[in-house]
């Protein structure tokens, strides 16, 4: 027989919740597959095999003004793939997947291998560095500002404007709003843009060809911009900074990598599986639905945890457990079905050229100051200073 969800008090953007939520993930799974949270007027999705169900089916967990904690970021998110359901995110995903799928990349691989390579190699030299600002930020902006051919004063902003389009994705409180003016920017930008403000060659002069050839509608070119930096600068950013996070915390994992390269990929994954950049993300039932014997309201805003699904027991044996030899390829980190992450490919390949240049260049570090600062959707590092490192 059915039941109403549990309740909890939770607060999810609590400043202690956003600092360390794990406690909370677990707490909350605890007490069910669904868990409503007044606080935030959600039901939170905690376990793995519903959060996966639920990002498989989205006839049922809709994306239509339901991404984002507040109604003002969903009005502003609409056009865009994230905040659209198919058919019409099915067509917008198109000509944002196409630049992004392993055969588009391929031509790239050389190049993010080489510039991990020397970035990596000076930094060892150096003996010590801020791994977020020296690494996890120098690298994936340069990347990305060549790949879709940013330039002048958006290059200059754009881990600002990344940064803010993340913190307004969460409720009404005061990070969202000292953000909004900022992820205006950003959005005033992307409505502006055209096809000469971008690099000759670049993706993003590509998906304005796409646009005059007709395969997107009119106007929707810079909606897809804005999915580049929006969606994938601050989470990229987080990833590799929880890369040397981790290996500092686990320096014999990082040994196990530096003597069997072959780990690289499979190290990415936990790296990725243990702590996902992204807090929470959004969703609306279009109907009555029934999770794990709990019944859910049409309409309800669901919450998707994906650090709580990535830390459940019941798919993950010793879940706890920071392990590069688990390779857990099915991690909800990039999300699942219609709406995975599209640039989870580039992802990877910043990824794992980053932990191959380390396990090439760094025998051993260990790490000082860890600072964080609270942040709605984006869980990162503000600063993390690499010590004592001792070049291989």
């Amino acid at each position: 027989m059915a039941t109403s969800p549990a309740t909890s008090d939770v607060d999810l953007f609590a400043d202690d919740i956003l600092i360390d939520p794990y406690p909370t993930y677990a707490a909350l799974r605890e007490l069910g597959a669904v868990v409503r949270l007044p606080a935030n007027d959600v039901y939170a999705l905690t376990r793995y095999d519903v959060i996966r169900d639920a990002l498989g089916d989205p006839e049922t967990f809709s994306s239509v003004k339901a991404i984002g904690f507040n109604d003002g970021v969903n009005e502003a998110l609409q056009g865009t793939s994230l905040a659209s359901d198919p058919p019409v995110h099915t067509q917008l995903r198109a000509t944002l997947s196409a630049n992004l799928t392993p055969r588009a990349l391929r031509g790239l691989e050389g190049t993010i291998n080489e510039k991990a390579d020397a970035l990596v190699a000076r930094l060892a030299h150096e003996g010590s560095f801020d791994a977020i600002d020296a690494l996890a930020r120098e690298f994936p902006l340069e990347i990305v500002a060549d790949l879709i051919g940013f330039t002048g004063q958006v290059k200059d902003n754009m881990l600002r404007w990344g940064q803010a389009a993340m913190e307004v994705i969460g409720p009404m409180n005061q990070r969202t709003m000292e953000n909004f003016e900022i992820a205006g920017e950003l959005y005033g930008w992307c409505s502006q843009v055209t096809r000469d403000d971008l690099a000759e060659g670049s993706i993003g002069r590509g998906i304005f060809d796409a646009q005059e050839r007709g395969e997107i509608p009119d106007g929707t070119a810079g909606n897809i911009i804005h999915q580049y930096l929006g969606a994938g600068v601050d989470t990229t950013i987080a990833a590799i900074g929880n890369i040397a996070a981790l290996f500092g915390r686990h320096p014999e994992q990082f040994e196990l990598v530096r003597q069997d390269p072959s780990l690289v990929p499979a190290a990415f994954a936990e790296v990725l599986r243990f702590w996902p950049p992204v807090h929470a993300w959004g969703r609306r039932a279009t109907r009555d639905v029934e999770i794990d014997g709990a019944v859910v309201p049409e309409g309800a805003h669901m919450a998707i945890l994906f650090g709580a699904g990535n830390h459940d027991e019941r798919h993950y044996a010793d879940a706890d457990t920071f392990d590069v030899k688990r390779n857990p390829t099915d991690h909800l980190t990039f999300g699942y079905g219609p709406h995975g992450c599209a640039g989870q490919g580039l992802a990877r390949m910043e990824g794992h050229a980053v932990i191959r240049a380390l396990a090439s260049h760094v025998q051993s570090f260990r790490l000082g100051d860890e600072v964080r600062v609270p942040s709605n959707i984006t869980r990162s590092i503000e600063r993390l200073d690499v010590l004592d490192v001792v070049p291989a």
